[in-house]
């Protein structure tokens, strides 16, 4: 699970980065600067999902090894 964690927080930051780089005329023109602060939230969001996943990979491992 932590390899899609870790996926979905680089995809919100490369979201971002690709919105603010590319993209933030268009994104001031038409109203939807808010974009971003949602590409900022998923990416920080993505943290403690990570740190989640690595704990439920772990307890999952670790009842496989007991069973």
């Amino acid at each position: 699970m932590v390899p899609f964690a870790l996926g979905g927080t680089i995809a919100w930051a490369v979201a971002g980065l690709v919105l603010l780089l590319f993209f933030r005329d268009w994104l001031d023109a038409t109203g939807r600067g808010d974009w971003l602060w949602i590409c900022l939230t998923g990416f920080l969001l993505g943290f403690p999902g990570t740190a989640t996943m690595m704990r439920h990979d772990a307890h999952r491992r670790r009842r496989r090894q007991e069973g």
